[in-house]
């Protein structure tokens, strides 16, 4: 379960990532030798307008009462989601993602069977299946990070920097859930608007803290401290980084 849940926001995150770039790469057509610019000159009053800020963009909320949490989202949020079934039960997997001008916002949202997350510790969760699994499939680097909370919950920040933008992250482990925000953005440009999305995050009615599983217990499930459940199916050598 932890190689399927670590590539499922790995990959989530790498479609996101190459999302924020795309404008950024196009570039205009070269000019050859002996030929002429296949850039076209724009009228003057064209090129005036394009020369005026753009509006502050839309903002919504997005969330309630039914998801468990309301965050201020920039853009027009689309939504997919996606579930896998382990002998424990079934994780499902939301993603809200929202693109507008060359940043990308993006909320994951894991639900996993409350045994899977008794079964092994916060950072377990916070730390392989949510900071390192990111870093490694963008093939990024960590910047900075820090240990943060919500509502009593345990969570993680971290910047981590790669060839196509940075990604600000924030994570956060509310009962069975895995709420992972990120922003992805060109570090030259000023980007208030990521920090302002990811501290926009609320909870509603957040469930009860999971009760972990004694170190007794732990060995009887064949699950080491901070490792992959026995019922998730992986062998150890794959769920290595």
């Amino acid at each position: 379960m932890r190689l399927k849940s670590r590539l499922l926001a790995a990959f989530a995150v790498l479609s996101l990532v190459a999302v924020a770039c795309a404008t950024g790469q196009q570039k205009a057509a070269p000019v050859q030798a002996g030929g002429s610019s296949t850039v076209e000159e724009l009228p003057e009053e064209n090129a005036s307008a394009a020369a005026t800020p753009a509006p502050a963009p839309q903002i919504q909320t997005v969330g309630g009462p039914d998801k468990g949490f309301t965050v201020q989202m920039p853009g027009s949020p689309q939504s997919t989601s996606n579930k896998i079934t382990i002998p424990s039960g079934d994780i499902l997997i939301e993603t809200l993602s929202s693109e507008i001008d060359g940043i990308t916002y993006s909320l994951l949202t894991y639900e996993y069977p409350v045994k899977f997350v008794a079964a092994r510790s916060p950072e377990a969760l916070l730390n392989s299946d949510g900071r390192d699994a990111l870093i490694n499939q963008v093939k990024g680097t960590l910047k900075s990070e820090e240990p943060i909370t919500l509502d009593g919950y345990p969570g993680k920040a971290f910047v981590m920097g790669s060839d196509r933008g940075d990604v600000r992250v924030r994570t956060y482990l509310v009962g069975p859930r895995l709420y992972t925000l990120l922003g992805v953005y060109n570090p030259g440009i000023p980007s208030p608007s990521v920090d302002a999305f990811l501290q926009s995050f609320t909870l509603i009615n957040p469930p009860p803290k999971i009760e972990r599983a004694t170190r007794a217990g732990a060995s009887d499930a064949g699950t080491p401290d901070a490792g992959t459940p026995a019922d998730a199916g992986v062998p150890a050598n794959d769920a290595g980084r």
